[in-house]
């Protein structure tokens, strides 16, 4: 995979960011420092992580030992929930900064909306003060709905720039990634290969990858780029790390996304944020 193996996509208000991304959660420690430094040397250059994942210092210590460029390379962390509110964010952006060892967060989200803590638009108005001060580049969010995004514009006036959702071809999203769309915010997804929905599993999908030549798993994180959809698959080995970036010198037919369409599991199959809160 070459250092221009995986394409951008543009970001309201924010630089571009590679359509594929490395995830990070439980990569821990020298082992998982190694593993994000060696993807971004084969050509990864955006790396996700999130304060709830207790690894940003490996992460920074990777970006670091790559031999790549800071500026080359897109780092995103999260807020806990734990962190809401308006001072704690701001408290919370320069403990992960500096766990980080980066001047600047690249992209920060609020990692889940937390709507009992009633602290999600406080919060909001806390990750603009740090992209207006200069210590985080732009902000986004993860796992809003449609009318918690909404929530967040009409107190303030600005969109997020990303919502990480979960999204694969088991759940699409599509009304929700149709109204983000509308808004100008790029849908990035987290479990991308639907293997807990059994995307991996299903012998359709098993179809279309032999049809290609390419694993489900590839079919599956095709699926997501192909439609302008953010990828973050998370692995620690090499060549699976490469395996899941080549993605772009072959595409899914009309007829292959028709089939895949049958794997809609529906809305309700999705973590609803309503509920479920992670602090």
């Amino acid at each position: 995979m070459s250092d221009h193996a995986i394409p951008t996509v543009p970001l309201t208000d924010a630089p571009p960011i590679p359509l594929v991304g490395l995830g990070t959660y439980k990569l821990l420690g020298r082992p998982g420092a190694e593993s994000v430094a060696t993807a971004i040397r084969s050509g990864y250059r955006l790396i996700d992580t999130a304060t709830r994942y207790s690894n940003e210092r490996c992460v920074g210590i990777g970006v670091a030992d790559s031999g790549v460029a800071r500026d080359d390379i897109t780092v995103i962390t999260k807020l806990g929930g734990g962190d809401h509110g308006f001072d704690p964010t701001i408290t919370a952006a320069r403990e992960s900064a500096r766990r980080l060892g980066v001047d600047r967060i690249d992209l920060f989200l609020i990692h889940w909306p937390c709507p009992s803590l009633g602290l999600t638009v406080e919060t909001w108005r806390a990750m603009l003060a740090l992209v207006d001060d200069g210590l985080v580049r732009a902000a986004g969010v993860s796992n809003f709905t449609v009318d918690q995004l909404q929530m967040l514009f009409d107190a303030t006036g600005r969109w997020p720039v990303l919502n990480q959702i979960q999204c694969s071809p088991a759940l699409p999203r599509q009304d929700l990634r149709a109204f983000m769309s509308e808004q100008g915010i790029h849908a990035q997804a987290w479990s991308p290969t639907g293997r807990t929905e059994g995307v991996l599993d299903d012998e359709r999908v098993a179809r279309v990858a032999n049809a290609h030549g390419r694993s489900p798993i590839q079919v599956a994180l095709r699926w997501s780029v192909q439609q302008g959809i953010g990828v973050i698959p998370k692995s620690a080995d090499p060549e699976r790390q490469v395996h899941n970036a080549s993605l772009f010198d072959w595409e899914l037919t009309d007829d292959d996304m028709t089939v895949l369409a049958g794997l809609d599991l529906g809305e309700a199959a999705a973590r609803d944020s309503h509920v479920d809160e992670e602090f």
